[in-house]
């Protein structure tokens, strides 16, 4: 958190010259003049995309006039904004650390972004009504995209989350009491080992093009992102059914059955 592109650099930077060569693929999410992939700094905002309209698909919900609401506005929940907006989705409230806006027939994205390139803060846009942050994830929605810190949707707010489906931008924005609270209610969680996902996908990418000093077009990242995260949604929504348990609980039965899978077959010596 609290990082760009430029510290990155200077972190590649740093071990290279200790080193004495130039070691590419020691951090991801380096400008792409110096080593780093098209398509990182969307990354994490397109995988919700995706996985967005994967739940889209599966609960015959028409992405186009599908209602969102996104809670942070920095790269991740700014992105995503865009994206769902751009595929016809009514991006209905956006916040930051300010406060919240909201606006029952949809929000104009690109003119929030060309407002915030100054990080002017959101309680003084235009375009909506001023709402708290508790007030956005309170909003009847389809979605609810948590994308700001951790700790945000609690035993003392989870019970009035009105939205359909709750899909983790942020790490850990549900704590375990709420997530009992939302499973109660009959809200389903996308958790955040899969929900966000993206940019740690794209980072994967971003070192093996390092590790050939061989780099991909844009589609061809966004392309395999798709393919990767799609087939984890899949894989979790399938667990999930097989057991009858949360995603959240799929997704880390999944993680750890692998682990111990690859752990059994490789013997671990000595």
């Amino acid at each position: 958190m609290g990082t760009d592109g430029r510290i990155m650099a200077w972190i590649m930077d740093t071990i290279s010259m200790h080193r004495g060569y130039t070691t590419a693929g020691v951090v991801t999410g380096k400008p792409v003049s110096i080593g780093g992939t098209l398509g990182r700094q969307e990354a994490t905002g397109r995988g919700l995309q995706y996985i967005i309209q994967e739940l889209s698909r599966d609960h015959d919900i028409a992405i186009e006039g599908a209602t969102v609401a996104v809670q942070g506005f920095g790269n991740v929940g700014a992105v995503t904004a865009q994206l769902l907006s751009g595929l016809g989705a009514k991006v209905v409230a956006v916040s930051d650390q300010s406060g919240g806006l909201h606006n029952g027939n949809g929000l104009d994205i690109g003119s929030l972004l060309s407002y915030q390139k100054d990080k002017a803060p959101l309680a003084e846009a235009g375009g909506g009504d001023h709402v708290s942050n508790d007030d956005v994830l309170a909003l009847g929605v389809d979605f609810l995209v948590p994308a700001a810190l951790e700790g945000q949707v609690t035993a003392r707010n989870a019970s009035k989350v009105r939205a359909r489906f709750v899909v983790e931008g942020a790490n850990g924005p549900t704590t375990p009491e709420a997530d009992a609270i939302l499973a109660a209610n009959g809200v389903t969680v996308v958790p955040d080992i899969l929900a966000n996902s993206g940019g740690v996908i794209v980072s994967y990418f971003e070192w093996v093009q390092d590790l050939q000093f061989y780099f991909w077009e844009e589609n061809e990242v966004n392309e395999r992102l798709h393919r990767v995260i799609t087939r984890a949604y899949r894989d979790v929504v399938a667990t999930a059914k097989e057991h009858n348990i949360s995603m959240r609980e799929a997704a880390m039965v999944l993680a750890v059955g692998r682990v111990v899978e690859a752990s059994q077959i490789r013997g671990i010596y000595p």
